[in-house]
């Protein structure tokens, strides 16, 4: 067994249910669109990265859809609130076996497989490694051990997120990567051509 995991939390794209800041400017619909664009993005990419790849459901699995079961292992995640839910996605895993494991959203499309692969590499080296998000969170987070402080956090829709996971750190070596775009607004999508129909009427 190798002793790298790759954890990929995702929502189930149920109409309503998903990209809800989204859905308040452009409708369910559409936002229910770019997030399954989002998903496949995020499938075609880790389908490539040369570890286990563990996808965790938030509502129910569904064994027949774009994550395919012969490349992703599918969980459910198990928790009160985000933070619970990452903290025994990890400890799942480590209970395993495994010893490097990095959990990404699901919604994030300059994420690509090189950057995980040198997350993985800079985590051989380091305690920690994480991915700032411009919008003050972080979309990539590595750990070599459980730590449930990590996953402690205040309120995870703020921008003080990755902040505050820095400081529960303090003392580790952590391994910082370049901050990328999280798409949660109207004006997220708009660096993209791909989604310029989306937003250039708003």
């Amino acid at each position: 067994m190798t002793k790298n995991a790759l954890i990929i939390f995702t929502r189930n794209p149920e109409l309503g249910k998903c990209k809800t800041r989204l859905a308040k400017v452009l409708g369910n619909q559409a936002a229910l669109d770019i997030y399954n664009y989002l998903l496949q993005h995020t499938t075609n990419i880790t389908k490539k990265v040369n570890v286990e790849r563990y996808v965790f459901y938030s509502e129910t699995i569904n064994n027949h859809d774009i994550w395919d079961n012969d490349y992703f292992q599918k969980k459910l995640q198990k928790g009160s609130g985000l933070g619970a839910r990452m903290y025994n996605a990890f400890k799942m895993l480590f209970d395993s076996g495994y010893q490097n494991i990095i959990i990404i959203g699901s919604d994030l499309l300059d994420l690509n497989e090189e950057l995980i692969e040198n997350a993985f590499l800079k985590l051989q080296t380091n305690d920690a490694v994480i991915g700032p998000a411009k919008d003050g969170g972080y979309y990539l987070l590595g750990l070599k051990q459980p730590n449930s402080s990590v996953f402690q956090i205040e309120n995870w829709g703020t921008e003080t997120v990755y902040e505050q996971t820095l400081s529960k750190l303090e003392g580790k070596s952590v391994y910082v990567l370049k901050p990328l775009n999280d798409i949660d607004h109207v004006e997220d999508l708009k660096p993209y051509k791909v989604f310029e129909n989306y937003f250039k009427h708003n």
